[in-house]
């Protein structure tokens, strides 16, 4: 238990350094086994980007698990300093990234415009952060490009996975079927009931894509598309001076003005996306405030966004992280929080021990060599899997965003998705700008035609 505890019911958890909140383990609350233990089992999760980041950025395994590791520890600043955040990727953009890299020559060209994309983004949350512009931005951007921009983003992931050298081919059987489950223990309307129902079904539905991973890896190894790991009994290596010798700022130099200019449509486009994050992270957080009446969590999208720019300025100046640095693993919020909900102050004392006790499992587990090197060779089962589940997520919110709309912002977000899928941000932003000007912005009041 920690030394510091709440004295009065509806109270904050304690803290320390004023306004920076900061807490730590058991000083300031107790240490959550289960979420530890919760957090191991989902560390797959990040092993998956390395498959993609190894293809586009061209850097070996070693080195991409090092990026993962690193970024890790680095979603623990928002728990240590007062943000109740479980911080994440902006894991719908993925697609985008990799559209945006792969228009830059393979090697030190591609480093610089990831380094130059990250930077803006920073740039962006910093700016949001501080003057507090984020409502403004999104309440102002017209709905049918806010539907677009996540359409194209559901588009992208599903064709790059569909495409003649996409990852499903490369592995069909076993990412088709571990697909087929992900999505039926998730999604369907015959599971729904069985979650409700029977313990078995919550448990294993909880864990995202983690536990159909693991069924789709092992059924792989059986049928022969997916070699058989090979382990390694020692801990994973941390090369920190190889990374900055090598993708650092420091290394490939601070990228040209031009870099910055063909990253600003696609940061912002990734920053819309990651709003809608901090709007779904402000519900769940308040529907806990009102199930856990003992205590208070404070959510400051403020706060949020600036530790946000910090982390990806760390990324970009030092290691260029190709999933960017957002605001919340909704998977991770949730499984946090139906713990925290589902069990009073003597089972779980304070929220804090389960937000920062998952990516502290998480993260020392991707640091054991068995772990790591056991789940390998399954690295583009769980992006394949990743990446077609958030395509079908972006295109089921961005059809419900559309869904009271007109058929003229429909059909805007249709366009906008299909050209940001296929030509980039620029051009996606471009033509629903114009098409918002042409069509949707009504320049002339209908009194004066009457």
């Amino acid at each position: 238990m920690g030394l510091y505890k709440r004295r009065n019911k509806g109270e904050e958890q304690p803290s320390m350094l004023g306004a920076l909140k900061l807490r730590l383990p058991f000083i300031h609350y107790k240490i959550e086994i289960p979420d530890w233990i919760q957090g191991a089992i989902l560390s797959v999760v990040p092993m998956s980007v390395t498959a993609i980041m190894m293809d586009v950025l061209g850097i070996p395994f070693e080195i991409a698990i090092a990026f993962v590791i690193l970024n890790n520890f680095l979603y623990l600043l928002h728990t240590h300093f007062g943000d109740p955040a479980i911080a994440g990727w902006i894991t719908a953009g993925i697609p985008l990234y990799v559209g945006f890299l792969s228009s830059f020559p393979e090697g030190e060209e591609r480093i610089l415009a990831l380094i130059a994309l990250q930077l803006t983004l920073a740039f962006i949350f910093l700016l949001m952060g501080i003057f507090k512009g984020a409502d403004t931005l999104v309440k102002r951007l017209p709905m049918s490009l806010k539907a677009g921009i996540l359409l194209g983003a559901g588009f992208a992931a599903v064709f790059g996975e569909f495409a003649p050298d996409g990852r499903v081919w490369s592995m069909p059987i076993t990412i088709l079927l571990g697909s087929a489950f992900a999505f039926f223990m998730m999604f369907s309307n015959t599971a729904a009931p069985l979650r409700k129902k029977y313990r078995f079904f919550r448990y294993v539905a909880q864990f995202g894509i983690a536990i159909p991973f693991a069924l789709a890896y092992i059924f792989g190894i059986i049928i022969g598309e997916v070699n058989t790991p090979e382990i390694s009994w020692t801990l994973v290596a941390l090369p920190i001076n190889e990374i900055i010798s090598n993708y650092s700022i420091f290394a490939v130099g601070i990228p040209g003005m031009s870099y910055f200019i063909k990253a600003l449509p696609l940061a912002v486009a990734a920053y819309i996306i990651a709003f809608g994050d901090v709007l779904v992270m402000n519900s769940l957080l308040g529907q806990a405030d009102k199930v856990r009446t003992d205590e208070k969590l404070t959510f400051n999208p403020g706060r949020n966004s600036i530790l946000s720019s910090i982390r990806n300025f760390i990324l970009g100046i030092f290691m260029p992280f190709l999933p960017l640095a957002g605001p919340q693993w909704t998977a991770g919020q949730v499984l946090v929080l139906n713990r925290y909900m589902n069990n009073d102050r003597s089972v779980v004392d304070s929220y804090w021990g389960g937000a920062t006790g998952i990516y502290w499992g998480m993260s020392i587990a991707l640091l054991l060599g068995p772990l790591v090197t056991l789940f390998q060779p399954g690295i583009n089962i769980g992006m394949s899997l990743t990446l077609l589940i958030q395509g079908y997520l972006c295109g089921y919110l961005a059809l419900e965003m559309l869904s009271k709309k007109t058929n003229l912002e429909r059909g805007i977000a249709v366009i906008v998705g299909a050209v940001l899928a296929t030509q980039g941000a620029a051009w996606g932003l471009g033509i629903g700008i114009l098409l918002w000007l042409l069509l949707e912005k009504q320049w002339v009041k209908s009194d004066i035609i009457n």
